[in-house]
């Protein structure tokens, strides 16, 4: 499994903090964007990028890649994964692995989004990693793609949900059982950066975070979100 590190993302919507890219066998095959080739990493200039990590052609070994990331400075604000998911191959999460990367963010402010099942025959697993996770500082949000989902996500109690919505989904809206959600605010304002929001950091935060399908597979993934 492979690692790549950016020190300063020059994407526009991230804003300039440290983000990673892992490599595509990360990706669960529970994940409907991956069988529908609706990601929207599968696209543009990040999809060459996660290719050549994906082949070994850039990045570094998981070790290596844990030491960048614990050499970070205390109580820096970063993102894992830009593309990939949680370390593991396919739908379980890598026990060991985690455990490592929870480590290295000691003293730091890592966030990620996993698509990783929580039923099936890994869901109890990943379930109490993420858990974990989220217990020890490095926040995983639960990636829904329908806000039924979202709320199944989010009744685990096991860390904060984000979920796929339409292109033109409302600013604000709630899911079937109530819960507030609220579009990326780096999707509807010019002037704010995952760097300036931080709403994705923080595991204790009272909404749902949506987002709306994007990139040249925006139509496919809107689709799975219908």
């Amino acid at each position: 499994m492979q690692l790549h590190i950016t020190y300063k993302s020059r994407n526009v919507k991230t804003g300039a903090i440290p983000v990673t890219t892992t490599s595509a066998d990360s990706c669960p095959n529970a994940c409907p964007l991956k069988g529908n080739n609706a990601c929207y990493a599968k696209s543009g200039p990040l999809a060459l990028h996660w290719a050549k990590v994906t082949k070994g052609d850039a990045g570094a070994s998981w070790a290596e890649g844990m030491s960048a990331i614990a050499s970070l400075p205390a109580g820096a604000l970063w993102r894992h994964n830009q593309a990939g998911d949680l370390p593991g191959y396919a739908d379980q999460i890598d026990g060991l692995l985690m455990r490592q990367l929870i480590k290295a963010n000691a003293n730091k402010r890592g966030f990620t989004y996993t698509h990783k099942p929580t039923n099936g025959p890994y869901g109890a697993l990943n379930r109490s990693l993420i858990a974990e996770a989220n217990q020890s500082g490095f926040t995983v949000n639960l990636s829904a793609d329908t806000l039924r989902q979202a709320d199944e996500l989010a009744a685990l109690n096991i860390g904060p949900v984000v979920v796929v919505v339409s292109r033109d989904h409302p600013e604000t809206s709630a899911t079937p059982k109530g819960r507030r959600v609220i579009v990326c605010p780096a999707q509807t304002r010019e002037d704010v950066t995952c760097a300036s929001c931080q709403l994705c950091a923080r595991v204790d935060r009272p909404v749902i975070v949506g987002f709306r399908a994007h990139g040249a597979n925006a139509r496919k993934a809107e689709a799975i979100a219908a």
